[in-house]
């Protein structure tokens, strides 16, 4: 999300002053560049076809109540500076046609009221526009700065693996939202989470930071993959409401050929071997994080066979519940297949325009898509193994 956008810059073509102004420039000049800088097209425009008008057909102060609109559309789109430049060209070309076709004074001052009132009061609105377009770009900053925080960015490499990930909040101008993901190198092989915040808002993006602060902790401390989601659990039941909890899958990579993971609630990865897709399901399904003391039942720990060229996709339902205009859901399973190839950036790319198409344009939940694969480190190496599970 760029921060660099200029405040208050049109949505039509401005012009620009291109004299710079040197410092011994009189204060005239200095004010009549400052007044021409930003001044939108569309409003001149106007003001130039009711003068071309008058100069063709003589028929021009049957338009000059048209000219209040140049100063309207200028406190839409332009400065205050801008919008005075406009209304103060409006004016004083109105009052030229007026003094042309012989209008009365009187009825002159009347018909001229109209631009002059609506360039204040377009004046005052594009400054009060201009300091609410200064609190949103810093509020953005803020949201980039959190999102940089919250949801470090991943290399390509991390590892033994090549990674990609893909990330949209519901909340479009946030960039941010309740779903989380990392990825991180420790002592005990790379591990990673994608995870998904009951509700939205500030308090999901809490909840957020909060898993993810304990899971980049607990993931370097503990050997054990279970005990890492055990302090995860352990921190949400201090912390979380009594309706509060998060789904998640934590994985872990401890040697070659090895893939941990523990899921609890979440929906199952899909494991990518050859050209088959496959969802690995939960053999003993584990209820979501902040709800085992309700439930009584703990996590298991799923081993699977990762050789290379595999690939796993973790995802969050912000992904598989996507709707199309006809209600149906976003077949996750087949557009991987469609779009699968060796560089998982590349497939990530593919995958979330087509999720994006499906849905017309924009997603109404966060969504989250984390992309692991296992390049070969020799070439014609052996194949891979069939897919075993064992559970403790």
């Amino acid at each position: 999300m760029s921060h660099a956008r200029q405040q208050g810059r049109d949505h039509w073509r401005t012009r620009r002053c291109r004299r710079r102004t040197g410092r011994g420039a009189s204060p005239r000049t200095r004010t009549l560049a400052h007044l021409a800088a930003g001044t939108p097209a569309l409003p001149l425009l106007i003001i130039c076809v009711i003068v071309l008008v008058d100069l063709a057909g003589g028929t021009g102060k049957a338009w000059l109540p048209l000219l209040a609109t140049a100063p309207a559309l200028a406190a839409a789109t332009s400065r205050p500076c801008g919008v005075l430049g406009v209304g103060f060209l409006a004016a004083l070309l109105g009052a030229a046609i007026g003094v042309r076709h012989g209008v009365a004074a009187s009825a002159l001052t009347v018909v001229l009221a109209a631009p002059v009132t609506v360039t204040l009061a377009g004046t005052l609105a594009s400054a009060l526009r201009a300091r609410r377009e200064r609190v949103l770009a810093a509020v953005r900053s803020v949201a980039e700065t959190a999102q940089h925080a919250l949801l470090a960015p991943v290399p390509e490499t991390v590892g033994p693996f090549q990674v990609a990930v893909r990330y949209s909040a519901a909340a479009a101008e946030a960039r941010i939202g309740g779903d989380l993901y990392a990825l991180i190198p420790t002592p005990h092989g790379v591990r990673l989470i994608v995870g998904d915040v009951r509700g939205k808002g500030l308090p999901a993006v809490g909840t957020a930071a909060l898993v993810l602060g304990v899971f980049r902790e607990a993931a370097h401390d503990e050997p054990d993959l279970l005990d890492v989601v055990c302090r995860i659990e352990r921190s949400l039941a201090r912390n979380l409401g009594a309706d509060d909890f998060v789904t998640a899958v934590v994985a872990g990579y401890p040697r070659a050929g090895r893939l941990e993971m523990v899921n609890c609630g979440h929906a199952p990865p899909l494991l990518v071997r050859g050209s088959d897709v496959v969802a690995v399901d939960a053999v003993r399904p584990a209820p979501p994080l902040g709800l085992r003391a309700l439930s009584g039942e703990t996590p298991s720990l799923q081993v699977l066979s990762f050789d290379e060229e595999d690939q796993l996709l973790l995802y969050t339902d912000g992904v598989t519940e996507a709707r199309d205009e006809g209600r149906e859901f976003y077949p996750l399973a087949e557009g991987l297949a469609r779009h699968l190839c060796d560089e998982p950036a590349r497939t990530l790319a593919a995958l979330h325009g087509e999720l994006l198409a499906h849905v017309g344009g924009r997603l109404h939940d966060d969504a989250a898509l984390l992309l692991l694969r296992k390049p070969a480190a020799v070439p014609g190496a052996a194949g891979a193994e069939p897919v075993r599970a064992a559970v403790r």
